[in-house]
């Protein structure tokens, strides 16, 4: 009966989000896939959430995470929710909307896999077998693996519009809220891609 489970339930995905908190940038959600059964799952020892992990070592597992991935051992995709939608329709709405659209580039059966989520998220209504874990991304290695997927997508966005947007330091904080984020927003104003509903309390009137 477990093997014929098994069977039918062709993937297991870990899903998780990362820069909910930032002042500026997109908020970013991520997903990974692996078949039920499939040898790689009993290799993810030593996988820990990206919090826990260097910037060097998330960028080692992300480069396996490819590697996996080209040799068609698991499935991955992030998606990013930009900072004028985080304005407009809220931080929760914004992280709904990445988290839809990364788990539905994976391109699995809604009906015949298994989400473990981090936190808070909720996948799509269609997928009926879905678990929220407080903590997942410390206890799920699949969840761990997303965590990585979506930290380093973002920082590696950040670091793109840290060169549209000098000035700020975004490559070295990545938009969350340092002093010297705080300082140089007071002192240039706001830009394009800063959220203006999280800056509000001391921003200048201005923006770039």
């Amino acid at each position: 009966m477990q093997a014929l489970y098994t069977l039918l339930m062709h993937y297991i995905l870990g899903v998780d989000e990362a820069g909910r908190g930032p002042l500026a940038g997109p908020v970013t959600v991520a997903a990974v896939a692996v078949r039920a059964g499939h040898p790689l799952l009993s290799r993810l020892r030593g996988i820990r959430d990206s919090k826990q992990l260097s910037e060097r070592q998330r960028e080692m597992w992300f480069a396996r995470i490819r590697e996996w991935s080209t040799r068609g051992e698991l499935l991955y995709a992030a998606s990013f929710t930009s900072a004028s939608v985080i304005d407009q329709r809220g931080i929760v709405r914004a992280v709904a909307v990445a988290l839809t659209r990364a788990i539905r580039r994976l391109e699995v059966s809604p009906t015949h896999s298994r989400v473990m989520l981090d936190g808070s998220l909720s996948a799509p209504k269609e997928f009926t077998n879905q678990r929220t874990i407080i903590g997942g991304d410390e206890k799920v290695r699949l969840i761990a693996l997303a965590s990585i997927v979506a930290k380093v997508s973002r920082d590696r966005r950040m670091r793109l519009l840290a060169k549209q947007y000098p000035g700020y330091g975004l490559e070295v904080h990545k938009g969350y809220g340092s002093r010297a984020h705080i300082a140089a927003i007071r002192r240039r104003g706001l830009s394009l891609i800063h959220r203006r509903s999280f800056c509000s309390s001391f921003t200048k009137k201005r923006s770039t």
